[in-house]
């Protein structure tokens, strides 16, 4: 980010990181049930630096951001991920 910030804006911006984190097998049975949750699915992680030397991880809630769209078969899906992602969040 901090690139193209400068790049685009001539502004200076602390490291701050998007990552792809999309489970094509998760984002498959999403789409499966609902065909517009493209625009929603939670694929991204962001890593950025609070102060120097403290980092934070952080993704959106997928079932928070599900619970929007009021399918049950999206639920559910959406806590599986939440595991992964808190997982994932946890082990770093």
């Amino acid at each position: 980010m901090q690139d193209a910030l400068k790049k685009k804006l001539n502004v200076d911006f602390r490291k701050y990181r998007i990552l792809g984190a999309c489970n094509p097998p998760f984002a498959y049975k999403a789409l499966q049930v609902e065909d517009k949750i493209g625009t929603m699915l939670p694929c991204n992680v962001i890593v950025q630096e609070i102060t120097e030397g403290e980092v934070e991880v952080a993704a959106i809630d997928p079932v928070a951001s599900m619970q929007a769209v009021e399918n049950e078969s999206l639920s559910e899906v959406a806590v599986k991920v939440q595991q992964k992602l808190r997982n994932a969040i946890e082990s770093v």
